[in-house]
């Protein structure tokens, strides 16, 4: 993230310093161009570190699943087929790629519909949570964009939860 930043301030700088070499009175649009490029927040899929980044934190959300006896029964089906485990790490890398303003497109299931008839609990879902933020915390991502990353998926609660 400040590599990003600091990369961004160097790239600004030098098209105000290009713009300033070339003449023309162009100066003053390159610097406020610049400076309109940097003040606009980057997108969270960018702040997390792209594709790559979000396949790594899925790979390592999984695995956490795997090995947490409150909630790893529930995906026993899944994880003994290899397809089927592929398959559901993609739709979760698209469904958190587009939610964070990537250019992935989710085509799975909607939350309620994936998620009926499973008597889904409170403590399912919140193992599931502890599970996502221990693998953001492996992967260092900041505490800015993991709040934002959990909020955007918390509101799905509703449509997981179907058992209190």
């Amino acid at each position: 993230m400040r590599k990003e930043r600091r990369a961004g301030l160097i790239l600004a700088a030098a098209v105000i310093a290009i713009a300033g070499a070339c003449g023309g009175g162009g100066e003053k649009a390159a610097a406020d161009s610049a400076a309109a490029a940097l003040a606009a927040p980057a997108a969270l899929f960018d702040r997390l570190g792209g594709r790559g980044a979000i396949v790594s934190v899925v790979d390592t959300f999984v695995a956490n699943v795997a090995g947490d006896a409150r909630i790893n029964k529930r995906f026993a089906r899944v994880a003994g087929d290899a397809a089927a485990l592929s398959q559901f790490k993609g739709k979760l890398v698209d469904q958190i790629c587009q939610a964070t303003g990537g250019p992935c497109t989710y085509t799975g299931l909607d939350m309620k519909t994936a998620h009926q008839g499973m008597n889904l609990t409170d403590g399912d879902f919140d193992a599931l949570v502890e599970d996502l933020v221990k693998s953001l915390d492996a992967h260092k991502v900041p505490q800015a964009e993991k709040d934002e990353l959990l909020g955007m998926l918390g509101p799905m609660r509703a449509d997981i939860v179907t058992k209190k």
